[in-house]
Order: C-alpha cells, then structure tokens, then sequence
C-alpha cells in the first residue's frame, strides 16, 4: 500500500477573492454538520453531496470556505453521508465514481481551528488524486503532498486549517489521536444528559448535539438557525447585506432550541441564550430585532412581537427573577404593552405579513402573564401587565376568527388579519411569488396552535376545534403541514429555487415543515390523544437524511433543498419526545394555563 499524506493550509487573508462565484455557497440540504466540543476550536465543518461544503470561521457567522472535495483524475464522486460514531458528530462520506470508491472521515482538532479528513480509496485502475479547494472570501495558500504518480490504493488525512501552522500542528498530531479527542468530548456531553424513552434513540442524540453545535464559541448564547443558504440566499446579494439570513441567530428559533435544551437537561445553554438576548440583542426601548449576528449585530430590523415576548418566556421557564434580569426584562413588557396598535405586530412568525395574528397574540399574553409571575414572586404589584394581557387573551378571537369565511366549520382562526376585522373581506399580497391579493379570510395557518400549547386557551375550545378542521382539510398532506395557505417560500414545479427577484413572474411552491408535525402533536397530548402524538414524533424521524439532519421543509417525504439541518426542527422533535414522555407539552407554562385554560 502506498501511504497518501495530504494537507491543505488554508491562510485567512484580508484581501477579497476575485472569482465571483467562490461567494456562492452550495445548496443548503447539508448532509452532516460538525464540530468540536472545546470553545478553543472555532471552527465547523458542513457536508454537501461531493465532499466538504462550508466551513464556518471564525463565528457561525462567517462561512470561510465553499467546498473541499477529493478529486480523483479530475472528477469527483457522489457521496453518501452517514454518522460513523452514533455519540459524536464524527461524519463518515462514501463516495464512488467511475471505477473506484473512497471513504472519507471527518472530525474537527478540539486544540485548533482545523478540519481534518481520513481518506482510504481503492480504485480498478490507477488514479490520480488532488483536492480541490474553494475559499468563499480572503486569499488562502494551500498546500499538499501527493502522489506523483498513479495508485491504485491510499490512506492518508487531509487537513483544512485556518491561521499560519495550523494546519500541519493538527495533521502532527495524527487523525486517530484528534478524532478520540473529539468524540470523547461529544460522549462526555452527552453522559451528563437525560434521554427520553419515546424517541429514536440515534436520532436524539444527534439532535441534541446539532442543537449544542449551532452555538457559537466567541459568543455564549448565540444560537444560529442553519448553517446554510437556501435558494436565493445563497446567490442574490439583493436580500441580504451578505450572505445569510439562516446563519444569524433569531430570537423565536433561539427560544425553541432553548426550551428543548431545558427539556433535555442543558439548562447552562438557555441561561446563556437568555443572557444573550438580554445583553446582546436586546434594544435600548426593549425590542428584540428580527435578527442579529453572533456578535448582536442587528441585521433584519423588523419588529416581531413574539420575539420581543421571547426573553419574557425563557426567563420564567428558567425562573430568573433575579433584579438585575427583571429590570433588563421589564423593558420587554414595558415595549409590548406601549406598542403603538398593539398586539398589532409588524411582522408575525412567518417574517413577511403585518397584523393581528393569533401565533403572536399568544406569544405576547403569555410572555406578560410569565413577567407578571416573575414579579408577583418578587414581591412587586404586576397589575398592569395582567390587565394588557386578560384583554388580548379575550379579544384574540375578535381580531382574528372569521365567521364569514369560505371554509367551514365556523368561526376559524385566520392567519392575520390586516385590520382586526376577520368578517371582512380584506385582500392582501402573500408575496414569495404569489401572482394575485388574497382574501384574508382565505388564509389559514396551523401557528394558531401557538394559542393552546401556551395555554392561553383550552384544546377543546370550539374554535380551536373548527380551526384544526379548517387547517387540516387545507394544508396537510400525509402527516405534513404547509405554513398557510398558498404558501411560495419553496421550489419551483420543476425544483428551481425560490427567489423574489425573477426577471419574470415565477410561480413557487412552499412545501411542507416537519416541525408543524411537532407543533401539532403538542396539542394532540393536551386534547388527550397520546397515540396521535407518538405518531407524530415518528412522521419527524421519517424526514431525517441519511446523516441524520432534519430539514426546514419536505416533498414527497424527503428533504428539499431548504435549510438542513434545521435547528427549530431538532428542537421540536427533542421538545415532543420529553413532552410524550411526561404526557403534556413540557414547555406549556403552568401560570398561564392556569389562568385561562383550566
């Protein structure tokens, strides 16, 4: 056999690339995502189809390179990911070609900013190998050993590092030796959880540690939605300042992650995510922006009143009711209940509507109820936060259940309404490619659910009840829901991906989310069907890719090239497995629900 010893040192350079399309990642359905447990290690390594796809440094917010592969005379092969150690994110590719086959190891130097790979191939004749590498921005200087000539079989390791040495000082070491650190670090985090009887037992795991690896390490508490760019967001620099916006932390996604985190006994990663929102987020008149960088930059200004609620619901599940964070936290209340036309919102859930929505109206009557608990515990008069809310949990129905809409059962729950009005026929443009206004009372969302789970009201509240009809004739499709009706955030009929700024008018599709299936078996364990809700957690596990990353949306039962892996999927499979297995939703708070559910 003759030894292979390959090595990239990848140099950050300040010095822009020229080549336009190195700015351009590669389709967002990664196959695997991974990093060290050790904050000395800022780096992340994503699986694309062909090899190596974005590696992030120095922050999840900065994608440092679009792809690495192993080149074999020239061609790369199609790769199949699966994970090679079930209690680490240690990933394993095997990638076949035209008369030759490879597996490929990947890990990442607890002690250093460094990718490493193991490579064994064997070929049906002898082959050339290089590496192909593709910085997305910055100069980089690689440099390699190879074979001079032709082989037929190899064994080596091939090293992606960031800073001057780095490389070499990780590939000294020798992959058996970083990869045992490695996985001891994930194992070691690992024995320190709870598991859930209900869930897949792989499949949790790996969730829990894709929820922990989505955390950046120069800033605790940061917790990114996807390490990937679907469809436009990866190539139109018209929607985005730069590359992203899944790759910056959103506050309502932040909230799902940490709950699950709470649920699965990592209580120190919501204690930071609640810090972060708090000390880095946070506005000086007490909103939270759409979204932020790791470092707390704000990116998308939008306000959403659901985020804003978010830090007053994360504070009472940990019950940090200590001055410092009441007071930090009292601008939040103080912002909703002041908002001009509240619980009028300027962007609900899905990011792209205003108006009275019932998804967010929950949000804010119990973020005010959970505020007043926290302060009611501490000895202070909460009186003005109760009124606020009592009002809104009784006029919700008013703003947004039509009586005169044209699906039936009667009253439903709309998405929005424009005006407060659900017996008008208000229209509005759904936009993402939708070709005509809408009838408002034509669009219905299964976000309504928000309204039982945080127990603002009961599971068999006839409304509730009509709506859950409403949405399942309309929207689900085999265990699956679309976000709203005639949802475009999604491929085109023929798979082209989405975008908002086609030179002609293109008609796109919105698919259907996984993490709707969570959401619903949430309220099927408080209407009382446990079986419903077991079902559901099984529908969630049927959507995980072969390296087990749960996607954002699915077609045909499969993955579409939507951001994968999803961190709200993940945390709201971990969140519904605990939930099965106390028999309620264990993120519903109890204050809440005891004031307007019981």
């Amino acid at each position: 056999m003759k030894p292979l010893a390959l090595v990239v040192l990848l140099l950050v350079m300040s010095a822009p690339v020229a080549r336009a399309a190195e700015a351009v990642p590669l389709p967002a359905d990664k196959q695997a995502f991974g990093t060290a447990r050790s904050a000395a290690s800022p780096v992340w390594f994503t699986l694309g189809h062909q090899g190596l796809s974005e590696i992030f440094f120095p922050d999840l917010s900065t994608p440092a390179t679009r792809e690495t592969r192993l080149l074999v005379d020239g061609e790369p092969g199609r790769a199949h990911t699966e994970p090679a150690d079930p209690r680490s994110l240690t990933f394993r590719q095997r990638l076949r070609g035209d008369g030759w086959h490879a597996e490929i190891t990947y890990v990442t130097d607890p002690q250093r900013a460094a990718v490493l790979a193991e490579v064994e191939i064997t070929a049906q004749r002898p082959v050339r190998l290089t590496i192909d590498h593709v910085p997305m921005k910055g100069g980089s200087e690689v440099v390699s050993t190879l074979p001079s000539g032709p082989v037929r079989h190899a064994h080596g390791t091939f090293v992606v590092g960031f800073g001057k040495g780095v490389a070499k000082a990780a590939l000294d070491r020798g992959f058996g030796a970083v990869a045992r650190e490695y996985a001891q670090g994930w194992r070691a985090y690992l024995d320190g959880l709870k598991r859930p009887r209900s869930a897949d037992r792989r499949l949790y795991d790996m969730s829990v540690m894709v929820l922990a690896a989505t955390e950046d390490k120069t800033h605790p508490g940061a917790s990114i939605a996807s390490p990937s760019f679907p469809w436009a967001f990866g190539f139109d620099r018209s929607l985005a300042p730069e590359l992203g916006p899944y790759a910056l932390v959103w506050p309502r996604d932040l909230y799902h992650v940490s709950t699950a985190m709470i649920a699965a006994g990592d209580r120190g990663f919501a204690e930071r995510s609640l810090d972060f929102m708090l000390r880095e987020q946070q506005q000086p008149d007490g909103h939270l922006p759409q979204n932020t960088r790791v470092d707390g930059t704000p990116v998308w200004l939008k306000v959403q009143l659901d985020q804003v609620a978010a830090p007053l619901l994360l504070a009472w599940q940990l019950d940090r009711r200590d001055r410092s964070t009441v007071d930090v936290l009292r601008r939040s209340a103080d912002y909703l209940v002041s908002y001009p036309n509240a619980p009028f919102s300027e962007q609900e859930r899905w990011e792209n509507q205003d108006g009275y929505s019932p998804a967010t109206i929950a949000s804010a009557v119990a973020g005010l109820v959970c505020f007043a608990d926290l302060l009611r515990r501490n000895g202070e008069n909460a009186d003005r936060y109760l009124a606020v809310a009592d009002e809104w949990q009784r006029r919700v129905e008013g703003w947004t259940a039509t009586s005169t809409g044209p699906y039936a059962p009667k009253p439903y729950y709309l998405r929005v309404t424009k005006d407060g009005k659900p017996d008008a026929g208000t229209k509005y443009d759904l936009g993402d490619n939708n070709p005509a206004d809408v009838d408002q009372r034509a669009v219905v969302d299964p976000s309504f659910l928000e309204l039982v789970r945080l127990g603002v009201k009961r599971a068999d509240d006839p409304v509730v009840a009509n709506t859950v009809r409403v949405v399942d004739q309309q929207l689900q499709e085999q265990g699956y829901w679309h976000r709203f009706t005639q949802d475009g955030y999604g491929e085109t009929a023929d798979g082209r991906p989405w975008n908002i700024t086609w030179p002609t008018p293109t008609r796109t599709y919105g698919r259907l989310w996984p993490l709707l299936t969570g959401e619903r078996g949430e309220y099927e364990l408080l209407a009382g069907d446990r079986d419903g809700a077991a079902r559901r957690l099984r529908e969630i596990e049927a959507t995980a890719n072969s390296g087990l990353m749960l996607p954002e949306q699915v077609w045909n039962g499969r993955g579409t090239q939507s951001a994968t892996p999803l961190a709200w999927t993940h945390a709201q499979y971990v969140r519904l497995a605990w939930s099965l297995d106390a028999g309620r939703p264990v993120e519903r708070p109890d204050v809440v629900a005891d004031r307007y559910a019981r």
